[in-house]
């Protein structure tokens, strides 16, 4: 009886101790993604109204690894959050360009700009970045 219940208690301790393993790794791993470096980027987009800066965002938050994208509409500027390991700035202003929208580094797919709504057909001379 004695050598049941000491084996019993040495599976019981074995088991604890495997588990606490199991948990170190998995923390391990988690804080290597937290780890993932973002970069952040500003830059001007013209547009005028709500409706540009949902379509502006949407076209931004579309670019793999995009984060987070906020358009300023009084300052016709655009704040992007992405993982440079999986897109670089041009890619964001080419979708903005394509959705219809002139960026600081790109002229808006004409296209595209002429099916967006009356109240988003902006004056392409427009200042960015006021």
């Amino acid at each position: 009886m004695k050598k049941v219940f000491l084996s019993m208690a040495f599976l019981a301790i074995v088991g604890l101790v495997s588990c606490k393993g199991e948990a170190k790794k998995e923390t391990a791993s988690t804080e290597v993604a937290q780890a993932t470096a973002t970069t952040e980027v500003s830059f001007g987009v013209r547009g005028n109204c709500a409706m540009c800066k949902m379509t502006i965002e949407k076209a931004a938050n579309s670019v793999a690894g995009v984060s987070h994208a906020d358009w300023d509409v009084e300052k016709k500027t655009i704040a992007v959050s992405y993982d440079a390991s999986k897109a670089n700035e041009m890619d964001i202003h080419h979708a903005i360009a394509n959705s219809g929208y002139d960026t600081e580094k790109m002229e808006s797919n004409k296209g595209n700009y002429s099916k967006l709504p009356g109240c988003c057909q902006y004056d392409h001379t427009m200042e960015m970045n006021q």
